[in-house]
């Protein structure tokens, strides 16, 4: 039996590594632990809970006002407890944040293969995404097996020197996630919005803007804007789950916390989310995530980044970079919201992003691995 320890630290995290760990637990020939180092305590284990999901290590390694090099000693050392005294043949991490690299380096450390899930996004600017871009490129350097969502992360892991024998090309499994929420657990997690206020029809638009990079002006101008939309299209309802750090929350509540159309919440559990951009006539978001999600519901997404490393979506026509910039947020959101939402919905079947099967090929590429 092959012991393969899960490492994980963000709610996206474990909706992506949460297929992989079920798929996983259906073969008697893997015996999977699954560890949280708590980068994002509640929501991380809220989510894993949606998915049935426990984990056998909680590092609670968060504390206020840290940097980024005293999070990074604290996770490393809680690691490297976690593997001085068990025993594992391989480890999994997903994506590109410092828990990734942390885990990644403590099990090259301990000469433990590592898989890394989502591999080879780049935006090749290692400022944007910040630390992000630094954290997956470094990650692919120590990886034994990487696990390629698109065709273009493929290639570009190729072009970096990447053994083509090291690399898997899977799909995206937040795609299989969406399809793990029961009707039931959806059904209850649209009664939630609704019961926040939230009108699920089809004048709805989802806000999310949290990223390092948008602290400070550029969260300025992006609130500027939703501001002026909201004004324009007081008919239309925008919902912005607000991120509990300081320096997003109090300049959202500050900025749009007095407008009728403007919903502002706590941060929304996965399954609310996901109905929220089920009903969503537009998303503006700077996350990572929601670029890949949103498609599959045929929302437009305006990505409030300057650069992506997910530029499929982009090239599909499902996402419009429009940084931080005021203008081109308000000319390309009056183009979606002055339409009927009928007339903008984009083909969810076309999603670049993956068909919902990348939890098995991924599982059948690690039992190819020690074949």
């Amino acid at each position: 039996m092959k012991n393969i320890i899960v490492i994980l630290g963000t709610r996206p995290e474990a909706i992506k590594l949460a297929p992989i760990i079920l798929e996983l637990r259906q073969n008697p020939e893997y015996r999977v632990f699954v560890c949280n180092t708590e980068q994002q305590k509640e929501l991380s284990n809220q989510t894993l809970g949606f998915f049935g999901i426990r984990a056998d290590f909680n590092l609670d390694v968060m504390r206020p006002n840290q940097t980024l090099a005293g999070v990074q000693s604290r996770i490393l050392t809680a690691l490297s407890d976690v593997y001085q005294n068990n025993h594992f043949d391989a480890t999994i991490v997903q994506g590109d944040t410092m828990t990734v690299f942390c885990g990644a380096l403590v099990s090259f450390y301990n000469r433990t293969p590592v898989f890394h899930v989502e591999a080879g996004l780049r935006s090749y600017d290692l400022f944007e995404p910040f630390p992000e871009e630094a954290m997956r490129q470094m990650t692919s350097r120590i990886t034994d097996l990487h696990f390629a969502p698109t065709q273009l992360a493929y290639d570009s892991l190729i072009r970096e020197g990447i053994a083509p024998d090291k690399i898997r090309l899977t799909g995206n499994t937040v795609i299989d996630a969406l399809s793990c929420l029961s009707d039931a657990t959806m059904a209850a997690a649209c009664d939630a919005m609704r019961g926040r206020g939230v009108r699920l029809d089809d004048k709805l638009i989802l806000v999310t803007a949290h990223r390092r990079e948008n602290h400070g002006e550029r969260l300025v101008r992006i609130l500027g804007a939703i501001q002026t939309l909201a004004a324009e299209f007081p008919d239309h309802q925008f919902v912005l789950p607000v991120h509990p750090n300081p320096n997003v929350h109090d300049q959202v509540h500050a900025a749009l916390g007095n407008i009728p159309n403007v919903i502002l919440t706590a941060p929304l559990d996965y399954p609310e989310l996901v109905c929220v951009m089920q009903h969503a006539k537009l998303v503006l978001t700077d996350s990572g995530g929601i670029q890949e999600e949103a498609p599959t519901f045929g929302a437009p997404v305006l990505v409030m980044r300057y650069e992506t490393e997910r530029t499929e979506g982009v090239d599909a026509g499902f996402a419009t970079l429009v940084g931080a910039d005021t203008d081109k947020i308000l000319n390309h959101a009056r183009t979606v919201l002055s339409r009927n939402k009928s007339e903008t919905r984009l083909d969810g079947s076309k999603n670049p992003y993956g068909d919902g099967q990348s939890a098995q090929k991924i599982v059948t590429a690690i039992q190819d691995f020690w074949k």
